[in-house]
């Protein structure tokens, strides 16, 4: 699955670190979802979008094969 966290992190001007604190997850939780090594369980999908203020398939694609 792609997403589009590091795009909307830089756009709010925001380390992993403040996210995760945002959302109360770990910084490393942020970078295995990052790098797609950890798929993100549908509530926190959907904090993630809510926080950012938009949709939960503008930040989280699937791919061919997902």
């Amino acid at each position: 699955m792609k997403n589009m966290i590091k795009v909307e992190r830089a756009r709010h001007d925001m380390t992993q670190a403040d996210l995760a604190e945002k959302i109360q997850v770990s910084r490393q939780t942020i970078h295995a979802i990052e790098k797609g090594k950890f798929v993100p369980s549908t509530i926190l999908a959907l904090k993630m979008a809510r926080f950012f203020e938009i949709k939960v398939e503008e930040l989280f694609m699937l791919e061919e094969g997902d």
